[in-house]
């Protein structure tokens, strides 16, 4: 038995698509979606993310700037920058890229963007509308996640759901969207007891972590929809095999690069479930185009026009 791939790259351009007819039935009312990311210090990491939201935003025919405080830049000093992005009419979406350098405080930062422009969905108003099930803007991740199961044609009605991760940006805001889909949800963490036990009750279990290859077979029911939300970079051999031995196209790659990527999944857990998300290729490719779809959404929300994703 090999588990049926659930193709993130072709779900995420569906969802581009249809972000980009958005975009041109807003323009057809004068309506341009504007996004501005704020990006502090040297990341390099968040410098690629960056990067590559611009991109799409240029792509998909939004508007987009990058806003680069210097790395020492304090607390006071980025709330101010956030506030006049907060004033400014022509911005419909404010991202605050993560991780912020340490002494900044990162939660009063998030507190002080308008909810309205919380394109990350992490404001705790928003955060409040998706646990009550009023209209908001939702974290990507998460949101991503429920459209590789509803393009998949995957049922979350009356599942059994297992979510490993409790974190605010996905295994929380994730339950929350299971649940309010009829669901029956566990949360998993690091204090959890017989946690391979709990998984295997899992119809649809979502790993999110971040830690490389720790789902393994034995802990998937067989038959489950796993969803991997885990991206890790291998680069020592020990490890490599540890996942990968024998894997031909990998091996090539390794050698190439020096490093391959992993998610929280054991590549073996293939051979045990029904559907999975490759990594690279399942839910990473959502991140981004839910943050299109978000910036879309909250310039219709903002302006009382109809828009987003079907």
């Amino acid at each position: 038995m090999s588990a049926r791939l659930l193709d993130g790259t072709r779900i995420a351009e569906e969802i581009r698509a249809e972000v980009a007819e958005s975009v041109k039935a807003l323009a057809a009312r004068g309506i341009r979606p504007g996004l501005a990311a704020v990006l502090v210090g040297h990341n390099p990491a968040s410098e690629v993310y960056v990067r590559n939201k611009v991109r799409a935003c240029e792509q998909l025919g939004l508007y987009s700037e990058t806003i680069t405080p210097a790395e020492m830049v304090s607390t006071a000093d980025l709330l101010t920058v956030v506030q006049a992005l907060n004033q400014r009419d022509e911005i419909d979406g404010i991202l605050v890229q993560l991780p912020l350098p340490k002494p900044i405080d990162a939660k009063k930062v998030l507190l002080a963007v308008d909810p309205a422009k919380d394109v990350d969905g992490f404001h705790p108003l928003n955060v409040g509308y998706l646990a009550t099930m009023r209209p908001g803007l939702v974290p990507c991740t998460p949101a991503g996640c429920m459209e590789i199961l509803r393009r998949s044609g995957i049922p979350v009605e009356g599942r059994e759901a297992v979510v490993l991760g409790r974190s605010d940006i996905v295994g929380k805001p994730l339950a929350m969207l299971l649940t309010n889909a009829n669901a029956t949800v566990t949360i998993c963490h690091s204090r959890t007891r017989n946690l391979d036990e709990v998984c295997r009750r899992a119809e649809i279990l979502v790993a999110a972590i971040g830690k490389p290859g720790m789902v393994a077979p034995e802990m998937v029911r067989p038959g489950a929809t796993v969803i991997d939300v885990g991206i890790n970079r291998v680069s020592d051999r020990a490890s490599f095999d540890r996942f990968f031995a024998g894997d031909a196209k990998r091996e090539r790659q390794f050698l190439e690069k020096g490093s391959t990527l992993v998610g929280d999944v054991h590549p073996k857990v293939f051979e045990v479930a029904g559907a999975v998300t490759p990594v690279p290729g399942g839910v990473g490719p959502l991140t981004i185009a839910m943050l299109m779809a978000n910036t879309v959404k909250a310039a219709s929300m903002r302006r009382g026009a109809a828009g987003g994703v079907k």
